[in-house]
């Protein structure tokens, strides 16, 4: 890799210099594909301290930063699990005001969790539905797929107000 890097860069100073073309793009595409690389390969963990999730029902909250992860793993919340958190966006006519804090049940999570059939379930961004202090819904709707595994734990209200169970 790195000689493959210095033999693109010597390329590059000819071509400052008059020598070959087009190898400017080459080092800058060997670029944006190391990035990539570390990129993807970054590992997707729980949801923690100061995590900012996106908000997907109709509670008036976009986006809240957690707090702190009620009865889950010391390490962080997953799939499932309450949270507390404290409202960061908000629509101006909402139920929920910026700034306030509140209970929340994380319905996607970007860090895979197994299921008993031997597959597994990740999304692609974290997201979680606002409750109250007794477990129920805020909102009205839930917007996105949520995941079977909430039945597990007991959030039936969330499935049944969901619009896609995957």
């Amino acid at each position: 890799m790195a000689a493959g890097l210095a033999s693109k860069c010597s390329r590059v100073g000819r071509s400052l210099l008059g020598g070959f073309g087009n190898n400017l793009s080459g080092l800058l595409s060997a670029s944006h594909e190391m990035a990539s690389s570390t990129f993807l390969s970054q590992q997707r963990t729980f949801i923690q301290m100061r995590t900012v999730l996106k908000v997907v029902d109709n509670s008036g909250a976009k986006k809240v930063m957690c707090i702190q992860a009620l009865k889950a793993n010391k390490k962080g919340a997953r799939l499932g699990d309450t949270i507390v958190a404290s409202v960061k966006e908000a629509h101006p006519n909402g139920k929920v005001k910026k700034g306030k804090v509140v209970y929340g049940v994380v319905v996607r999570a970007a860090m895979q969790r197994g299921r008993c059939d031997g597959s597994e379930v990740k999304f692609d961004d974290n997201a979680v539905v606002l409750v109250d202090k007794q477990g129920q819904p805020i909102g009205t709707r839930v917007f996105g797929p949520v995941p079977h595994e909430l039945r597990k734990k007991k959030h039936v209200k969330i499935l049944s107000l969901a619009e896609h169970i995957a």
